[in-house]
C-alpha cells in the first residue's frame, strides 16, 4: 500500500525515541563524510545521492523490518530527507516520516550522537567555502585582470539564489561526488 509522507518534529521524535520500546528503522541520507564525522546511533546509512529503493528494501528486510512500521529519513536539516522521499516514494511499502530539522535540530535539543574521527569539514561548509573564493576571486580578478571576471561573481551569486529558491544546491551535489566526500562507512 502507498502511503503518503509524514513529518515529525525534531522534539516528537526524540520523545518517541526515549518512549519506544522498539527499534526505530532511522535512515541516515547525509554524505559518508557526515556520518564518519557524527552519526545518530542506531541509524542505518544510506548517502541520497547512491540511494536506491531496491538496496533499501533489502536492508529492510534483513532487519525483518514490518511494512506497518515506520522509516524515519533524517540529514542534516532535513532537505535531503525530502528528496529521499521524493524518490522513494511508492516503491517502498512502508510509511516514510522525515525528521524535522534533522540532525542539527535533534542536537539542538540535547540528542546525543556519536562522535566519529573525520576531520573532514560538512558538505554545508564547504558549499559556503567554494562560493566565498569564487565571488571574492571573481571580483579580484575583475579588479585587477579584466572586467569580464565579475561574471564569476554574478554566476555564483545567482546559483546560491536559485539553490535558495528551488532547494536544490548543484555546487553541493558536485562537491557530494569528491574524492575527499566519498569515504566510506558501515551501515
Amino acid at each position: 500500500m502507498n502511503q503518503p509522507t509524514s513529518n515529525i518534529s525534531a522534539q516528537a521524535f526524540k520523545q518517541l525515541r526515549q518512549e519506544s520500546t522498539d527499534n526505530l528503522q532511522i535512515i541516515d541520507l547525509r554524505t559518508h563524510i557526515e556520518v564518519s564525522t557524527e552519526r545518530l546511533g542506531g541509524s542505518a546509512h544510506f548517502p541520497v545521492q547512491q540511494l536506491q529503493a531496491t538496496e533499501l528494501k533489502s536492508y529492510l528486510q534483513q532487519q525483518n523490518h514490518k511494512s506497518a512500521q515506520p522509516i524515519y529519513l533524517l540529514c542534516a536539516s532535513g532537505q535531503r530527507a525530502v528528496q529521499a522521499s521524493n524518490q522513494l516514494q511508492g516503491q517502498i511499502g512502508s510509511q516514510l516520516v522525515i525528521i524535522d530539522g534533522g540532525l542539527n535540530a535533534l542536537k539542538l535539543l540535547g540528542m546525543s550522537v556519536t562522535k566519529g574521527s573525520s576531520t573532514v569539514i560538512s558538505l554545508e561548509r564547504q558549499v559556503r567555502i567554494a562560493s566565498g573564493t569564487l565571488v571574492v576571486s571573481g571580483i579580484f580578478s575583475g579588479l585587477l585582470v579584466h572586467p569580464w571576471f565579475y561574471g564569476l561573481a554574478a554566476f555564483v551569486g545567482t546559483g546560491l539564489v536559485f539553490a535558495g529558491v528551488t532547494n536544490s544546491c548543484g555546487m553541493g551535489m558536485l562537491l557530494a561526488k569528491m574524492p575527499w566526500n566519498k569515504q566510506t562507512v558501515t551501515r
